[in-house]
């Protein structure tokens, strides 16, 4: 297999030209904007797309290129932090009949290094964090980007502390989705309830927080589905200390799986909780991050914010609720569809097949197709919060001006029969 190369001068050429796809086989922290070889400027190429060298151990590696819109015919050039690196996706390139492949050696030392030359990067990349960060927080360290300042790992979880004991980062905490939200409403606590919590679990406003969940194939069949969306969970939990005030909420992207794939060590400790006196903060500091039903009913009627349904299709045209404890079917009059995936415990359209966030310029392409733009008051919601959570994390990763969770969600607003509700295939008029 012979593949060429390309000089910086070349790859801008062809850039300008758009005769060109770039793609980044770096890690998805790197692309995100993480400095993982201490290059001079963090992010990527501008317009590169992101499909890590470490993705092409996946049996169906070919079709997460199909779907990424990148074709046979394309001509194609690859970067990464080294040749060898490259090489190996061109090599699986090469075998699913790609021709057109050449390969740019010089994004540390020519590209990063000249600030002439366009780069990008995820506005809040710093919130989500990779393995070797966390690792480094265990060792006793002081990661990029950390304060130095006093770090809780919290394994988060819905009911379900076996999947806690069954493995975690070592040091890790438990925290169930229940201490921050109420299994009469699905909403978060009052203010008194999530001060209690945060200083049962050693948290106060002051600390950074790393929150990961495991994903253990959820099942609609189950009786608690959401036991085993452990990883939605935890974002879900984000959200609600983001709302708190909690100034250095983390995510380990990609969860436990992320983890388990860098071969660090797992614990099967039950860790002691470190309660604290006091959270440091009245609660909440960041109001506007959550909508209620009433503010909700407002945003549908203005012309300057939409809610958005981040549920399946078939929840949205009524074919199903959702959810075992949900009995209406179907959805808000005047929202805008925000596709979650399969079901009410998936995210697939917002991740990557490592349980990574997706790519964020494919999921800013997918809201612009839909109208879902940040020009606008945004309001994500689903069923119960979990999955509204998520897509507000996306747009709020991205530096959204106006985004918020309607927490009530469809639970809410179905279970007062005087408000309206649609079903079947909205008119495109």
């Amino acid at each position: 297999m012979n593949i060429k190369t390309i000089t910086t001068e070349e790859l801008t050429k062809t850039l300008a030209e758009n005769q060109t796809v770039l793609i980044d086989v770096r890690p998805v922290d790197a692309y995100n904007g993480w400095r993982l070889k201490n290059e001079a400027r963090g992010g990527h190429i501008k317009s590169a797309r992101s499909l890590p060298s470490k993705w092409t151990n996946y049996i169906d590696w070919i079709e997460i290129v199909r779907s990424k819109g990148i074709l046979e015919n394309d001509n194609i050039v690859l970067y990464g932090y080294g040749e060898d690196e490259a090489k190996r996706v061109a090599k699986s390139f090469d075998l699913a009949n790609y021709a057109n492949i050449k390969i740019y050696n010089h994004f540390i030392d020519e590209w990063s290094a000249n600030d002439d030359l366009p780069m990008e990067k995820l506005h809040n990349y710093s919130t989500l964090v990779y393995a070797d960060w966390v690792k480094e927080i265990i060792d006793g360290g002081i990661p990029p980007g950390h304060d130095g300042g006093k770090t809780v790992i919290c394994h988060s979880h819905y009911r379900n502390r076996d999947a806690y004991l069954s493995g975690h980062i070592p040091g890790a905490i438990d925290m169930d989705t229940l201490a921050l939200e109420s299994p009469e409403t699905w909403n978060r606590r009052s203010s008194e309830e999530l001060k209690k919590a945060f200083e049962e679990h050693g948290i106060t406003a002051d600390t950074t927080v790393v929150l990961y969940g495991k994903y253990m194939d959820p099942d609609n069949d189950d009786e608690f589905p959401g036991s085993a969306a452990g990883h939605i969970g935890a974002i879900r939990n984000a959200f609600i200390m983001l709302y708190a005030g909690i100034k250095n909420v983390k995510i380990l992207n990609g969860g436990f799986q992320t983890w388990k794939d860098a071969g660090f060590e797992i614990s099967t400790e039950d860790v002691k909780k470190q309660p604290v006196k006091d959270f440091g903060l009245s609660i909440p500091q960041n109001a506007n991050l959550a909508v209620d039903i009433d503010e909700a009913k407002q945003m549908i009627k203005a012309n300057d914010a939409d809610i958005v349904c981040v549920r399946s299709w078939p929840e949205y045209i009524g074919e199903v609720s959702g959810y075992n404890y949900i009995e209406k079917k179907g959805r808000i009059p005047g929202t805008v569809f925000g596709n979650c995936g399969s079901d009410a415990y998936h995210m697939e359209n917002y991740r990557n097949l490592d349980h990574t966030t997706r790519e964020f310029h494919e999921i800013e392409a997918i809201w612009k197709e839909a109208d879902i733009v940040p020009e606008k008051h945004l309001a994500f919601y689903c069923g119960t919060g979990w999955r509204g959570s998520e897509a507000f994390f996306n747009a709020w990763l991205m530096g959204w001006p106006r985004v918020s969770v309607f927490d009530g969600g469809w639970f809410e607003w179905s279970n007062d029969s005087e408000n309206p509700y649609e079903t079947g295939i909205p008119s495109s008029n």
